[in-house]
């Protein structure tokens, strides 16, 4: 089928964007509503001149999702395997082992697909309605280019309400693991399936946490604030800090922060409860820290959010100064798209100011190189993580 732009709408795809909206649409000569949710269809512009394949949602704000621009190869399933394994080849580059992000949607030019390897299990997440018209596809993808023992589809993102999809975790192939085995940054670790966050952990921190080993102050006591399995925890306990402490709305994250520890022949305080709320009574228990990392969900999923959001980083990062010792390290991060990195610099000083606190920003730090950043699509680069010497005013 033929899906046409408006006059002057395909510039964007012409720069290597991918998405199309539906208000980009020549919808009087090609109707979305011709379209079956997934289906492939040629993009050409206003004058026929071809653009690509995508696959179309009629149902979404992002219509179409650019697959390939070579019109002599149409998206079969052998071009979703060479896709893999072109994605493959980059991660072998940079990983000693099979413990990374493998497929980073629209940055591995399969958009709507993440697939991260755990070893011999692979977990998969499909976002979009055009990648679960492909699963078969990509499951004889990820079989013929990794193979490995199981491949479990963890679709549970809000993304997939959008594009009208159910939630549900299933198995590909294989049996499913209770728990997932990884290595980051030379650290055995164990992350939760069912209940975990995400495919069940968070690769694009590996060398954000490479780097607050490097800058983490001897014999730290070390806060961990909204830590999950506990990644930023038992990394500082690994390489010498003399306490951590984990704070974690969730108890079965902060059990499996503390197995986590518990592995190593380490050791960790678990604190329940809302990372504000947890902060606060720190703070009026005395307690004091060497080094505290802030690493909370988005608070900025929407733009209109974006105020919120930052009086939240502020408040956030506020607390955090409150307990740090002189000298101390402060790791700011998010992985708000919205929340630009200066936006984020901002809240970080004002939130310095306001406890008479003086900050020198000594590193900068985005996502894992297995995260790649499309130059072309913004939304590619998301994560922000600010790493601050904390003196007294």
């Amino acid at each position: 089928m033929l899906l046409r732009l408006k006059k002057g709408e395909d510039r964007r795809l012409r720069a290597g964007h991918a998405w199309v909206f539906s208000n980009e649409v020549d919808t009087a000569s090609t109707p979305l509503a011709a379209f079956t949710p997934g289906l492939t269809a040629r993009v050409v512009s206003d004058r026929d001149v071809f653009l690509g394949y995508a696959y179309v949602n009629p149902h979404a704000l992002i219509s179409a999702r650019l697959l390939s621009r070579d019109e002599r190869r149409a998206p079969d399933a052998a071009f979703l395997a060479s896709r893999i394994e072109r994605a493959q080849r980059l991660r072998a580059r940079l990983h000693p082992t099979p413990h990374y992000r493998l497929v980073f949607g629209e940055s591995d030019e399969l958009p709507g697909l993440i697939v991260d390897r755990y070893g011999d299990v692979a977990v998969g997440q499909i976002a979009t309605a055009g990648m679960e018209a492909r699963k078969a596809d990509i499951e004889a993808g990820i079989r013929e280019v990794v193979a490995p023992q199981a491949f479990v589809w963890k679709n549970d993102t809000g993304a997939r309400d959008l594009e009208q999809l159910p939630k549900e975790l299933t198995v590909a192939f294989g049996r499913q693991p209770e728990e997932l085995e990884l290595v980051e940054n030379g650290i055995e670790f164990t992350a939760p399936l069912g209940q975990g966050q995400k495919t069940g952990w968070f690769y694009d921190q590996a060398a954000n946490r490479a780097r607050f080993r490097e800058l983490l102050p001897r014999d730290a006591r070390v806060l961990d604030v909204c830590s999950y399995a506990g990644a930023w925890a038992v990394t500082a306990l690994k390489h010498g800090a003399r306490e951590a402490a984990c704070v974690d709305a969730s108890a079965s994250a902060l059990a499996a922060a503390s197995r986590n520890a518990e592995r190593h022949g380490l050791a960790l305080e678990a604190l329940k409860g809302d990372a504000f709320e947890v902060l606060e009574s720190l703070v009026a228990a005395g307690r004091r820290f060497d080094a505290i990392v802030l690493d909370p969900p988005a608070f900025a999923k929407r733009r209109k959010d974006l105020p919120k959001a930052q009086a939240a980083y502020r408040k956030l990062n506020q607390l955090a100064l409150r307990l740090l010792d002189d000298d101390g390290l402060l790791v700011s991060c998010s992985c708000s798209w919205h929340l630009a990195e200066g936006d984020l610099l901002t809240a970080i000083q004002s939130a310095a100011r306001q406890v008479s606190r003086f900050v020198q920003v000594v590193a900068v730090g985005g996502q894992a190189a297995d995260h790649p950043v499309h130059p072309a699509i913004p939304e590619t680069r998301y994560l922000k993580a600010i790493f601050c010497r904390v003196l007294a005013a």
